[in-house]
C-alpha cells in the first residue's frame, strides 16, 4: 500500500483576539458541539426506541431507523441466513458473468456469458422474505475439438423462485459471538437454458460473528435434480463456507470454499475455491467483483462475475 503525504508550507502568522472574540468563538465552538452530540444522540436514542419489529409486514414497511445493515446475497455461492426487511425491496444483480468448463472425456469445452441475471428479493415480515432471480439472457458456446461442430445457445435462463425464512439472529448479530440461523427452500422452472424439468432444493445457512470486523458463513444444501439419462430425480448435495473481513465500513473481502457432490458426473465431484472484493455505497449500494477457481476435473477453470446491488 503506497500512502501520499502532502506537504504545505506556510508563513506564521501571530493574531492577538480580544475578550469579547475569544469569548464569541469559545460560545460558537460549545454550541456547534452541543449540536454534534445532540444529533448523535438522537440517531442513537431513535435506534434504542425502535419497537419490536414484528409488527413490520409487507404493507407497514420497516422504519429507515430500525433497518438492519445492508446485506446482499451475492457474489460468493454462501447465502446468508439474514432477511429483507419487512416492506422492502432490494436488487442484485450480476451485471456480467463468464464461465470457462474443462474438456470433459470427448474434449468438449463450454462456455457460458451470463447477462444482468437479477435476484429480486421483498420483505414480506421482520423474519421472512420471497425472492425471484430473473435470468434474462444467458448465451452458451459449446466447442468442440473439431471447431465445425461447435455451437452458440442464447435465451433466458432458468427462473429461480424461492423463499427465505430466518429462525433468530436477525436483529441482534452486532456482537462478535453472535450468531444466525435460516432455511431457504428453492424451485427452479425450466426455460430455454438451463435444463428441460422443474427442480428444488433447501437450503440451511448459518452464520456467526468472530469478531467486529470478520464474520464466518456456512451453508448445506440438497437439491432435487433430474437425471440426465432416463426418468427420475437424484440428490446433489451443496456444502459452502465463506469467510469475510472489513477493511473499512466501505470495503471487505471474502475467501470461500465451495463444495458439491452426487453430480452423477464421471469426473467425479465440484470443489472451488472462491474470492471477490465488495465495495459499499451512497445510500444502500453495492458493487462487487468475484471469481471461483476450480480444483477438481469435474470444476469450471474459472466462473466470474461483477455485480451491483440496491436497497429500497
Amino acid at each position: 500500500m503506497i500512502i501520499f503525504r502532502e506537504k504545505r508550507r506556510g508563513v506564521a502568522v501571530r493574531i492577538r483576539i480580544g475578550p469579547l472574540v475569544a469569548i464569541s468563538v469559545i460560545l460558537l465552538c460549545a454550541f456547534c458541539s452541543q449540536t454534534v452530540f445532540a444529533a448523535e444522540d438522537e440517531e442513537e436514542e431513535g435506534k434504542a426506541k425502535c419497537p419490536d419489529k414484528s409488527q413490520y409486514t409487507l404493507f407497514n414497511p420497516t422504519p429507515a431507523n430500525c433497518m438492519r445493515e445492508f446485506d446482499p446475497d451475492r457474489p460468493d455461492v454462501t447465502d446468508s441466513p439474514f432477511t429483507v426487511d419487512a416492506g422492502h425491496i432490494q436488487f442484485e444483480s450480476g451485471l456480467f458473468s463468464y464461465a470457462l468448463s474443462r474438456p470433459d472425456r470427448e474434449g468438449v469445452v463450454t462456455e457460458e456469458f451470463d447477462i444482468l441475471d437479477t435476484n429480486i428479493r421483498l420483505g414480506i415480515t421482520n423474519y421472512a422474505e420471497i425472492d425471484v432471480d430473473i435470468p434474462p439472457l444467458d448465451v452458451e458456446h459449446t466447442r468442440f475439438p473439431v471447431s465445425r461442430f461447435d455451437s452458440w445457445k442464447s435465451g433466458p435462463g432458468p427462473l429461480e423462485l424461492q423463499a427465505k425464512f430466518n429462525f433468530f439472529g436477525n436483529d441482534n448479530f452486532e456482537k462478535p459471538g453472535s450468531m444466525a440461523l435460516g432455511l431457504i427452500p428453492r424451485l427452479d422452472i425450466p426455460t430455454v437454458i438451463g435444463g428441460d424439468h422443474v427442480e428444488g432444493g433447501v437450503a440451511v445457512p448459518f452464520a456467526i460473528k468472530l469478531s467486529e470486523k470478520a464474520e464466518l458463513e456456512m451453508m448445506t444444501e440438497y437439491d432435487l435434480i433430474h437425471n440426465e439419462e432416463g426418468s427420475g430425480y437424484h440428490v446433489e448435495y451443496l456444502n459452502t463456507g465463506s469467510l469475510s473481513y472489513d477493511w473499512t465500513e466501505k470495503l471487505s473481502t471474502y475467501f470461500e470454499v465451495a463444495t458439491l457432490f452426487g453430480t452423477q458426473d464421471p469426473l467425479g465431484g465440484i470443489v472451488t475455491l472462491d474470492t471477490g472484493v465488495l465495495y459499499k455505497f451512497g445510500h444502500d449500494w453495492q458493487f462487487d467483483v468475484g471469481a471461483n477457481f476450480g480444483v477438481t476435473r469435474a470444476s469450471d477453470r474459472v466462473d466470474a462475475t461483477v455485480g451491483l446491488s440496491k436497497r429500497f
